[in-house]
């Protein structure tokens, strides 16, 4: 399987500063493991979306998936009471 390059969203960067320190670790390896395996055993597709979801412990990582350019593109990341209640911004 090929290697797909990861981009982060400003405002999804700008949610990990929000993240608790104990947390912060296990979330970016989360996102770093997607390179190699972009929909792992784990991964849904939000219905209805072309949006990705993963979890870490009560966190959500929301991204979408481009084959074709080999990019994951993160989109939000935050506590799973929160991450869903503000669309996310598909291009």
């Amino acid at each position: 399987m090929a290697s797909y390059k990861i981009l982060v969203r400003a405002s999804a960067h700008k949610e990990l500063t929000a993240v608790p320190k104990a947390q912060l670790a296990r979330i970016i390896r989360k996102i770093e493991s997607l390179v190699q395996n972009p929909r792992p055993h784990g991964a849904e597709k939000i219905s209805g979306r072309s949006i990705y979801r993963i979890r870490q412990g009560n966190y959500r990582i929301l991204y979408t998936i481009s084959d074709a350019e080999a990019e994951i593109r993160v989109e939000k990341i935050g506590h799973r009471k929160e991450v869903y209640r503000h669309r996310v911004r598909e291009d």
